[in-house]
């Protein structure tokens, strides 16, 4: 059985957000770019379903510039057997990316779709959904613990409540949440091993598939500061200022 998990290059989690002088966007010049901390996840619980005797291939693909090859280098030292560069320098908006794994499911055939619930740079929690339904898939969201038994995969999610259990027939599209796993650290040996691995070179023409933009970003601010506390003396200080300063009652 293959795993297909998708991953992205975004900016890294322990590097300040800077937006540029002309608030076009994000500074990404001369910025640290690592793997999406949810792909890490999905990458590291596809390896341990190959671990455990339940898959045999696992293919990692991307979407994104040609440095993006640096992130799926990383996700192949990490225990991934393949992967596939789906280049393109545009801005992929989530149904495009979709469109585009949709195309490559039908094309490498795997009976499942592993990714991260959200990427870390715009946080749209979209792209799993939108792939589940335009493939007619089942879909497992949020999910903290994943268990595969046979043809049938049982997956443990996050929702408002606390925890629930949904039983999915293959093929399933994932969403993987932080508390699913801790990723392993690829070693050294894997790190020489991951160059000499299979890396696909594809375009969005390739598969057919339209990335026109549908969203047009207008500026893009820095939050406002926060402002200090104060301390109050008593309940009735506390009412009035939440009143007639806050304004929130």
């Amino acid at each position: 059985m293959k795993v297909l998990v998708p991953v992205k290059r975004v900016i890294d989690y322990n590097v300040k957000i800077r937006v540029k002088s002309d608030q076009s966007g994000v500074e990404l010049d001369n910025v640290k770019m690592s793997m999406n901390p949810f792909d890490e996840i999905a990458i590291e619980e596809a390896i341990r379903l190959k671990e455990a005797g339940d898959v045999e291939e696992i293919i990692s693909i991307s979407i994104g510039p040609e440095k993006a090859q640096e992130t799926l280098r990383t996700a192949l030292a990490m225990g991934a057997d393949r992967a596939i560069l789906v280049k393109t320098d545009e801005e992929v908006e989530p149904l495009a990316i979709a469109k585009i794994l949709k195309a490559v499911v039908e094309q490498e055939g795997p009976k499942i779709v592993l990714m991260g619930k959200q990427a870390s740079d715009d946080d749209c929690n979209q792209t799993g959904q939108m792939l589940a339904a335009l493939l007619g898939w089942g879909q497992g969201t949020f999910a903290s613990d994943v268990k595969l038994d046979g043809s049938s995969l049982y997956v443990t999610r996050e929702i408002d409540g606390g925890l629930e259990t949904v039983n999915l027939t293959l093929p399933a599209v994932i969403t993987t949440d932080l508390r699913l796993n801790e990723p392993r650290y690829a070693s050294l040996p894997n790190i020489m091993k991951a160059k000499r691995k299979l890396l696909d070179v594809k375009t969005p023409e390739d598969y057919k598939v339209d990335i026109s933009p549908r969203i047009k970003t207008l500026k893009v601010e820095e939050p406002a500061g926060r402002i200090a506390g104060i301390m109050v003396k008593s309940v009735s200080e506390l009412v009035s200022k939440l009143r007639d300063e806050a304004k929130v009652i």
